[in-house]
């Protein structure tokens, strides 16, 4: 029973676009948790590519306390990014705001579901979904925007160039 999967989406999609400066909005949702008394970790994720190691951004606690790690916990970055609980156990909204070229790669939402046993916290179940933002130039050399294709459990977003 400890660490069953738990069954966890990111959206939007299929296709969403934003232009560079705008800010950009992923959801995590839990559409369900094994334990009725348990707590939800969520932890965002992210890597330049599919072969680089990931790299955790920010996380909110078991407690709902959000803490930012390594890039992601310098001012400019930090202020950046915001992960809030839209609805209780079950939605969790992160903005990365103000998109930049740089913002390209791949998120991914992990989520562990946490309660006290016998004293102790412990790991029920765990679930995770991604989301890829990637660099496309087909025509010219300035940032327009960036799309959301869905795939299954997989989102890609492109940002979009023309010169």
């Amino acid at each position: 029973e400890v660490c069953a999967a738990l069954n966890v989406t990111v959206s939007p999609g299929p296709v969403v676009d934003y232009l560079e400066g705008e800010n950009a909005t992923l959801f995590c949702h839990v559409s369900q948790k094994r334990r009725k008394d348990s707590l939800l970790a969520v932890r965002w994720f992210f890597a330049h590519s599919s072969n680089s190691q990931e790299v955790l951004m920010v996380k909110m606690t078991k407690l709902r306390v959000v803490q930012y790690y390594g890039n992601f916990s310098r001012s400019a970055n930090r202020q950046r990014l915001r992960l809030l609980e839209e609805q209780r156990g079950v939605l969790y909204r992160l903005s990365v705001l103000t998109l930049q070229p740089s913002d390209q790669g791949h998120y991914i939402c992990k989520i562990q579901e946490i309660s006290k046993h016998r004293n102790k916290w412990t790991a029920w179940s765990n679930g995770s979904s991604a989301t890829e933002m990637r660099g496309k130039g087909p025509q010219r050399g300035t940032f327009l925007g960036t799309s959301l294709l869905i795939l299954p459990h997989l989102y890609v977003v492109s940002f979009l160039q023309s010169s």
